[in-house]
């Protein structure tokens, strides 16, 4: 996002920040009104009246037409829509972290939780254990997802000797793998998905809701 932009986004929630404004647009938003208006309807002093139109005036959210000796003001509903679609909208809300180190988080997890066993130059990696953390394990699980090349299809027994290496469960490993799509499986073979980002509302389920393991651990 641009700064220019950034700056505008600011100013939006600043001027949004105080309840009087907040009760300003939503009376500008049924009719026009006046200042004396204004500050008989909300019990204000007239000059902090003027003070909020002239923090949402900068906005452009108001505006305002003169009616003889009296000044009227009205909620610019074009503008507020103009807002709205150039900032909050997905892509550009998401611009706010392009400075943000977002696979931080992800990498203290794995920190914590794979360790190196053997010698510096015969280093095998291990995971301690599986973190009960539903949003913990999706970091570990997508890891062991970039083990496996896409568009190569592994047989069950593949899919378990590559997992084994990592933790002796491997059987909760691939299904886990499958319950979070970042693996498919049919007819016993098993493929790496395109999917980096699995649907979140999975890290809700709680894991007794998934179907029981029907293999052994160990084979």
């Amino acid at each position: 996002m641009q700064a220019e932009q950034i700056n505008i986004l600011l100013r939006f929630f600043k001027a949004l920040a105080d309840d009087s404004r907040l009760k300003i647009i939503g009376i500008l938003a049924n009719h026009q009104c006046s200042v004396e208006e204004l500050a008989v309807e909300m019990q204000l002093k007239e000059p902090t009246v003027s003070h909020h139109l002239a923090k949402l005036k900068q906005l452009n959210l108001v505006t305002m037409r003169s009616d003889g000796n009296s000044h009227l003001y009205q909620l610019n509903s074009e503008a507020l829509q103009s807002i709205s679609k150039q900032i909050f909208i997905p892509n550009t809300m998401t611009s706010l972290i392009e400075d943000i180190d977002t696979e931080a988080w992800e990498s203290k997890v794995l920190k914590n939780y794979i360790e190196d066993n053997g010698s510096k130059q015969n280093s095998v990696q291990r995971l301690k254990e599986i973190p009960a953390s539903r949003k913990k394990r999706l970091v570990i699980l997508k890891w062991l997802a970039n083990r496996f090349e896409i568009g190569v299809q592994y047989p069950e027994r593949a899919v378990n000797d590559v997992l084994k290496q990592y933790h002796p469960d491997y059987a909760t490993l691939r299904r886990e793998l499958i319950g979070y799509q970042l693996m498919q499986r049919e007819n016993g073979v098993y493929w790496r998905t395109n999917l980096n980002f699995p649907d979140m509302s999975l890290l809700e389920e709680d894991a007794n809701q998934h179907e029981p393991i029907t293999d052994e651990i160990f084979e």
